[in-house]
This record gives structure tokens, sequence and C-alpha cells, in this order.
């Protein structure tokens, strides 16, 4: 599995693509385990947290629920499943 595929549906349905380097910090239970909270923000503030905080509009794609955990708990956000994107775009497409 990669993400070429899903990056290439995206552009073809019209999004402008940014691909986040790295972990959202959660990985599972990792980030909610005693002890591992301190590590599991330290991960996100690499790369997902300064994202979201440059783009306060920006749909956020996050296709695992550790990933969709993170970004609601520590941003207060909401992200999206491919699939939903995807079913948004086709619903607002013009009817034949």
């Amino acid at each position: 599995m990669s993400w070429q595929p899903d990056e290439e549906l995206l552009t073809r349905a019209g999004a402008e693509v940014r691909k986040l380097a790295g972990c959202c910090g959660l990985a599972g239970n990792f980030g909610v385990e005693i002890g591992h909270y301190e590590v599991s923000t330290a991960v996100a503030e690499q790369n997902l947290l300064p994202a979201l905080d440059a783009d306060a509009c920006a749909v956020v794609l996050a296709d695992g629920f550790s990933c969709r955990t993170q970004v609601d708990d520590l941003r207060g956000r909401n992200s999206v499943h491919l699939a939903e994107l995807l079913a948004r775009q086709w619903e607002r497409r013009p009817q034949e």
C-alpha cells in the first residue's frame, strides 16, 4: 500500500494536497498509555501540529482513527476519511 493512489484520486478531484511527513504521535493506544503522553505530543509537534496551526481552514484528511483522535484532542479540529472527502466532492458535482 502506498499514498500515491490516494494522492492521484485527490488531485483528480481538484484537491490541493499537502502531504505531511512523519507520524501523528498517537500510534494506536501508545499515546494514551501512562507515561507516553509527552512523547506522543512531542511527535505531533514535529509536523502535524504546525501544519494544523498554519491553515485553520484546510480540510484535514486522516484515514486512521489514531490520527483523527490526535487532531481532535490536540487542536479540536475535525478530520475526514478519504472516502468521506471524495463523497462530498461527488455530491457537489454538477448534475448531468
